[in-house]
């Protein structure tokens, strides 16, 4: 089942662009289904053997030998606290790439894949605040609950490390460099907000690209034009409703919005087009997370814009 699942990986990254979804399903113990951007598995195994690690608690069980190298396994359904996973027997393990580090999650059951439009991928219910999904969806009737793993692994492994010295001591000159963050997860909504604020920046954070666009359109109605009133666009690539391809076309499209600089910052490091980039029109790509480079890819904005200090 592994080999059909990734030989149809490869066909599913023409959907990239076309505010298309695909997911990989899988269970964790009862009939709830689960999904993971396709773009993030590498490949999907019967249960390895794992090496213990030494003071490693749950959710993170151990290092599997994958392909000569070692990779730390997690238990997902632990991670995020599903009881049907209490009494399941983990069978499969998804090996996944998120924000330039490989882990393995352990699954019951692996499903299939499937293609769905993100117009039709929404926000977790408000009650979910917490929780560890960044969004649902449905297929065949059946509800699929989108899984915020970039939350996962901050709480299994630990936040990403923070902004070196270096960066640090750069500055901004003035208090009104106002930065738009568009992404769907908590987590790295906070990671970035973090470095932009070291920087000197101001935030204004929204959690997908439907968001994003009417907030940039109703700032042009209002007269204000997007371009001075934001440096920079800071988008996610997956997110519900609209994605980040999808926004970064639709503001080239726009007369009032197409000189916004875009810069396109997500965890679909593995296997990343480049060519996708330019074809939509971003003005720059960086892979999550690396406080540093984040930094430096919005500081080379920032001295085109004169709004460096000069050393």
């Amino acid at each position: 089942m592994s080999t059909d699942l990734l030989d149809r990986i490869e066909q599913r990254t023409r959907l990239a662009g076309h505010n298309r979804l695909a997911l990989l399903l899988f269970r964790l113990g009862g009939r709830q289904l689960f999904g993971v951007n396709v773009f993030k598995v590498q490949e999907v195994l019967k249960r390895p053997p794992l090496h213990s690690l030494p003071q490693a608690r749950p959710p993170l069980l151990g290092l599997a030998d994958i392909r000569q190298r070692s990779v730390p396994v997690l238990d997902l359904g632990s991670a995020i606290r599903h009881p049907e996973s209490l009494t399941a027997e983990s069978d499969y393990l998804v090996v996944t790439e998120f924000n330039r580090s490989v882990q393995g999650f352990l699954v019951s059951a692996v499903e299939r894949i499937v293609n769905i439009a993100v117009e039709n991928v929404k926000p977790p219910p408000e009650n979910a605040a917490g929780s560890y999904l960044t969004a649902v969806t449905r297929y065949n009737q059946d509800l699929i609950q989108i899984i915020d793993v970039e939350k996962v692994l901050a709480e299994a492994i630990g936040e990403t490390r923070s902004l070196s010295a270096e960066m640090r001591q750069k500055a901004v000159i003035g208090s009104e460099v106002r930065v738009l963050i568009v992404d769907d997860s908590r987590v790295a909504q906070h990671q970035i907000q973090g470095v932009l604020e070291l920087l000197g920046a101001t935030c204004v954070v929204l959690s997908d690209g439907r968001q994003a666009l009417n907030y940039l359109k109703d700032l042009a109605k209002r007269g204000e034009k997007p371009s001075e009133h934001f440096a920079m666009v800071i988008s996610d690539i997956e997110m519900p409703d609209m994605d980040g391809y999808t926004l970064t076309t639709e503001i080239r499209r726009d007369p009032a919005l197409s000189d916004l600089f875009v810069m396109l910052h997500t965890s679909l490091s593995g296997i990343f087009n480049t060519a996708m980039v330019e074809h939509v029109g971003a003005n720059a790509f960086v892979p999550k997370f690396s406080p540093d480079d984040l930094a430096e890819g919005v500081l080379l904005r920032f001295a085109d814009l004169g709004l460096m200090d000069e050393e």
